[in-house]
């Protein structure tokens, strides 16, 4: 067995331009989106992230996610759960969460990514979970390909 150190090798960056995208329906009436990175079985560990845009009345429902989800308001005021948030407000839900229900009368965007730290690979998840378990994993693999990434309750 070699004691030499294993080559590690790093990817190049990648960078994607709103305006390079068009809007598209993400689930709910008045709710465009434009989805930046986005996994694929060739790329597993890309997020799903993008700008999620709602019209002015546009309100999506409560719904679950077994998956962390970080929301940065760009423009606009939404009324999330008991909260409303304008530009510049930063919501984290916790992985899983219920995704409060929310509207919003004068539309706006909201940067939405999701905390992916479980989609990292094995080596990397070890670094940065509590000691004492096992391999680095809590509870059950959760990989992409292995769930549905939203539910309703």
């Amino acid at each position: 067995m070699s004691s030499e150190p294993q080559a590690v090798t790093h990817q190049a960056m990648e960078v994607r331009h709103r305006d390079e995208l068009e809007w598209e329906t993400i689930r709910w009436p008045g709710e465009t989106g434009k989805m930046m990175f986005h996994p694929r079985p060739e790329r597993p560990t890309e997020p799903n992230a993008g700008i999620l845009k709602l019209e002015p009345g546009g309100h999506h429902p409560l719904h679950k996610h077994d998956f962390a989800q970080v929301w940065y308001v760009l423009e606009g005021t939404f009324k999330i759960g008991a909260h409303e948030c304008g530009p510049g407000s930063m919501i984290f839900h916790p992985d899983p969460h219920f995704e409060d229900e929310f509207r919003t009368e004068t539309g706006g965007e909201i940067l939405i990514v999701p905390w992916a730290e479980h989609r990292r690979p094995a080596d990397l998840r070890r670094s940065v979970q509590p000691e004492g378990t096992q391999n680095g994993l809590v509870g059950e693999d959760r990989s992409v390909a292995s769930r549905s990434c939203c539910r309703t309750p």
